[in-house]
């Protein structure tokens, strides 16, 4: 049997993923289905982590730009990442995977207090790790909160499940003209721009040689299919394995 290429690695999802076709909200079909995948990479003992976003229920720079308090918008986008977290353990647990959620926030009435040793203890026992409420702090993503979760946990990889299969020098969604890059440097990435995550986040990646792998998760097997290093999406790194794309 084959192996995964990867043991120990941070799957980080948008909340907008969470949405589906609803575009707002929680769709229990896609979560469903994001579950399902999950277990079936969980069967080959692998240790995960998961990091899920909360803009399909806010975002606290869009409440921002409306006039709001930027730490309290901030605080309410923390809070919506505890919905989506909490959504994804009871989809997990139904599918029987041991799920533990833990928030950079306290709130022991519905999740554990985010502990570094503890988080790895939960996942050398097998159970899937759901890290919410972002890193406690405002002015801080969720992407910076999957670069320092994934640096404090040591995770080979950070697995970014997107809507797109990879990464684009435009937006294909608008422009069907759009280049795909199999590979990118973080150098690459930040230099163009191509918003795969934000600054803090990418020199978190690039400081701890985490490299991420940036993919299509409406295609399903697509989780399984990045933990076992096949080549979907665009691998992001210190250093390409192929050839440079121009």
């Amino acid at each position: 049997m084959v192996a995964p290429k990867y043991r120990r690695m941070v799957l980080k999802l948008s909340g907008e993923a969470l949405a589906g076709s609803l575009g707002y909200g929680i769709d229990p079909d896609v979560v469903n289905t994001i579950a399902r995948q999950i277990r079936d990479v969980m069967e080959f003992r692998v240790y995960l982590a998961v990091v899920v976003g909360g803009g399909n229920i806010w975002r606290g720079i869009a409440g921002s730009a409306k006039g709001m308090d930027r730490a309290t918008a901030d605080y309410m986008g923390m809070l919506a990442t505890v919905m989506n977290s909490l959504a994804l353990q009871d989809a997990l647990q139904k599918h029987g995977v041991d799920t533990r959620t833990q928030t950079a926030i306290e709130m022991r009435t519905v999740a554990e207090p985010y502990i570094r040793r503890r988080a790895i203890r939960h996942m050398e026992k097998g159970r899937v790790v759901i890290f919410a409420g972002g890193t406690g702090n405002p002015y801080f993503s969720t992407d910076t909160t999957a670069a320092l979760r994934a640096a404090e946990i040591e995770a080979q990889v950070i697995l970014m499940a997107k809507r797109v299969d990879g990464v684009y020098d435009s937006d294909p969604l608008k422009n069907p003209d759009a280049k795909k890059f199999n590979e990118l440097t973080y150098i690459d990435m930040l230099n163009r721009g191509l918003g795969v995550m934000d600054a803090t986040a990418a020199s978190l990646c690039m400081d701890n040689k985490i490299p991420l792998i940036v993919f299509d998760l409406n295609k399903e097997g697509n989780i399984k299919r990045a933990v076992f290093g096949e080549k979907i999406g665009t691998y992001i790194g210190g250093e390409l394995n192929g050839k440079r794309n121009n």
